[in-house]
């Protein structure tokens, strides 16, 4: 299966909250987003320019599957763990859907 939508989405953190960001992403959020979304293409953290920044991206076949998989992380029943263990340590998102040409 072509994936031709990249889901391009940068988390700002808190400053000096980084570790505490990726120890709760990596341990409530990435197990679910593997079952629900599938691998991520790529997980990043800013080194010059704008800091804190976390970037992940995510692969889709087209914009119905980035929908039903989006449905099927928010209603799993484990996300609202991660969700509440983030509270106050992401202080922006920008998500971008990026369309292979």
């Amino acid at each position: 299966m072509e994936k031709s939508l990249i889901d391009h989405r940068v988390y700002t953190i808190a400053p000096r909250k980084m570790n505490e960001f990726l120890e709760a992403f990596n341990r409530l959020a990435l197990p679910v987003l593997r079952e629900t979304v599938g691998e991520p293409v790529g997980m990043y953290v800013t080194k010059v320019g704008p800091l804190n920044q976390f970037v992940h991206l995510w692969a889709y076949k087209d914009l119905a599957d980035y929908e039903e998989r989006g449905k099927r992380r928010e209603t799993h029943p484990e996300f609202a763990e991660y969700l509440a263990a983030t509270e106050g340590l992401v202080v922006a998102q920008e998500n971008k859907l990026l369309q292979k040409l």
